[in-house]
């Protein structure tokens, strides 16, 4: 046995000197490759010539090349907003120069532009991009501010994304402050950086006369930077929002942030929200802070944003990660990624007493009548709309209802059952925040994201039950919602006020252009749907009177299930005429409140899945 040991040993100690004579040969071989990425230096100067012309000038400066050409490119969609943009639509003027002397440049696909570097190793790229599209994901300069979505404005060397990078930001004359996420530059004013890509690409700059707060919760300091004025009490906000801070952090353990980044962009109507990396983009409208209805739907969004600080920007699907900026990204997980953030937004808001218990209950159950009167609902799959969201979520028409269903919707009826079910199967013990919180651990120690297979076999172990057959029901199939035996696990009685009723659906919906009354959506298997009007019919007359505003109201206080009611449109210039018979309505109106008679069983689902 002792010589064994010994062969053993002297084999492990040639093994390791082979493994060292390989390792350092392939050090060597490589080494000029790593050479080559580390010289790399780039260097960004972001300036405003024009801001009442919307635009952004924008000048790469790249050091440490060493190739006879150098390919940059200009991102196509904007991480959390799963469309290709082609934000290289927006670019002019693209030049290139080399110590003052121009370099041949041409463009050879849509998004990527080759710079011959003549051997030299320095060079400055020049170009303009044009920026007013008002919304969270895209850029917009005028003469009262800069708000920069970087996916659209920086364009990156190829095959360079894991490459650091500085922004130098020059206000326009007129501006003063600058809100983002990114590092700034020690001694060197309006000047930042970014270890890679994915960072620079995911820390918004927000450039003007912003005005800005501050407050500090979960040990971060939080920036609010407010444009477009409001009738907001910023003291309120820093208390409210720190309770959501706090709440959020509660359910993980930790905050991954240094500090933390609030862009308000407050319009006169404005909504909306992206996430990103330590940082976000809110939508707002100015007036609304005072309305007890304004003022909370704006700390929801606060909720779902600054929830998404670990559901998706850390713990993700696999697919999300590291990005292609130039294709779509694919996943069946955004019915987590989104969804369960859509649920737990309403969570957040419970448990830092922003909202009543009501009111939580209440949210749930108009969440869940949104989804059972959404035809598609019975069609697409969380997963399948988690999939087509690149062609369908980004781009509905007039049938999309009948064909679709939002993985925001959907995955926050999926989040509300998973989360009952574990707290049910566990009598309490656990909830969904256990899975949350043991997945980020989990894909944090392994550095990478998540798949369908691991997400579900967490939930299992957290559960203790197998949760093939919800899955089969709810994420793959497009299985009725059981809402009524869930929401009873937790004490909670739910009623459809329709039930029993015979209301009579025509199942259109309709909108007025110009005083005229149009058609703009047809309900699958509706009166309307089987007796042939179209969307943009427009209506002139029912049984011969002049169509009303709503429609829908003229049939139900005139008419009855079974009526055969005649329509006169006009479609592209013709007169028709239609017989309509009148179905039933399909459509739930769910109501909920907490049951008084709780057994001490549903008191203990309803503690541990609401943590209130």
């Amino acid at each position: 046995m002792a010589g064994i040991s010994i062969c053993f040993k002297f084999a492990a100690k040639e093994s390791n000197m082979l493994l060292r004579k390989l390792t350092l040969g392939m050090m060597m071989i490589l080494s000029p490759f790593f050479a080559a990425k580390a010289q790399l230096k780039i260097n960004y100067e972001l300036s405003f010539k024009e801001p009442q012309a919307h635009y952004a000038e924008v000048q790469m400066e790249l050091s440490g090349l060493s190739k006879e050409f150098v390919d940059v490119k200009m991102p196509a969609w904007a991480p959390g907003s799963y469309l290709i943009r082609e934000f290289a639509k927006n670019v002019e003027g693209f030049k290139a120069n080399a110590a003052g002397k121009a370099l041949k440049a041409e463009k050879i696909n849509k998004n990527t532009w080759r710079v011959y570097t003549s051997g030299a190793k320095n060079l400055k790229v020049n170009y303009s991009v044009y920026a007013f599209e008002i919304s969270v994901r895209t850029s917009f300069v005028d003469d009262s501010h800069a708000f920069i979505s970087p996916t659209g404005i920086f364009m990156y060397p190829d095959g360079s994304l894991a490459s650091s990078s500085t922004v130098q930001v020059v206000p326009f004359h007129t501006w003063s402050k600058v809100s983002t996420g990114l590092e700034p530059v020690a001694g060197k004013k309006f000047t930042y950086t970014a270890s890679d890509y994915d960072v620079l690409f995911d820390s918004p700059i927000e450039i003007g006369n912003q005005d800005i707060f501050e407050f500090t919760a979960a040990g971060v300091k939080h920036e609010v930077a407010m444009y477009g004025g409001g009738n907001y009490d910023a003291e309120k906000l820093k208390v409210d929002m720190a309770k959501i801070v706090e709440q959020g952090t509660a359910i993980y353990g930790e905050n991954p942030n240094k500090h933390y980044t609030f862009i308000v962009h407050n319009f006169q109507r404005g909504g909306g929200g992206l996430e990103h990396l330590n940082s976000t983009v809110l939508g707002a409208s100015r007036d609304a802070y005072t309305t007890e209805a304004g003022y909370k739907g704006f700390l929801n969004l606060v909720a779902h944003e600054y929830y998404h600080l670990w559901n998706v920007k850390r713990l993700r699907p696999v697919a999300l990660g590291p990005f292609d900026y130039e294709n779509e990204n694919y996943t069946t997980n955004l019915w987590i990624s989104e969804g369960f953030t859509a649920y737990y937004e309403n969570k957040l808001m419970l448990r830092s007493g922003l909202w009543t218990n009501q009111e939580f209950v209440s949210t749930l159950a108009d969440a869940i009548t949104a989804v059972v009167n959404t035809p598609g609902a019975k069609i697409q799959s969380a997963s399948e709309a988690s999939f087509d969201s690149w062609i369908k979520f980004y781009r509905p028409n007039e049938n999309s209802a009948n064909t679709t269903v939002s993985y925001y919707s959907k995955g926050e009826l999926i989040g509300l059952l998973m989360d009952i079910e574990i707290a049910q199967a566990t009598k309490g013990a656990k909830s969904l925040d256990d899975v949350m919180k043991a997945m980020y651990e989990k894909v944090k120690a392994e550095g990478k994201g998540y798949t369908d297979a691991e997400f579900k076999a967490m939930a299992e172990k957290i559960s203790g039950i197998s949760l093939t057959d919800f899955y089969s029901k709810y994420i793959y199939g497009t299985a009725p919602i059981e809402y009524q035996k869930y929401l009873a696990y937790a004490g909670i009685t739910i009623k459809d006020e329709n039930a029993g009723k015979q209301i009579p659906y025509l199942g259109i919906s309709n909108r007025i252009i110009e005083g005229r009354n149009f058609i703009s959506s047809v309900s699958r298997n509706s009166a309307a749907w089987t007796d042939g009007l179209n969307v943009n019919d427009e209506v002139i007359s029912i049984d011969g009177l002049p169509a009303e505003r709503n429609i829908n109201q003229m049939i139900v206080q005139n008419k009855k299930v079974g009526d055969i009611i005649q329509i006169k449109v006009l479609r592209d210039g013709l007169e028709k005429d239609f017989s309509i018979k009148l179905k039933s309505s399909p459509n739930v109106k769910l109501s909920a409140e907490l049951n008084p008679k709780a057994t001490a069983a549903q008191k203990a689902v309803w503690k541990r899945w609401t943590g209130v």
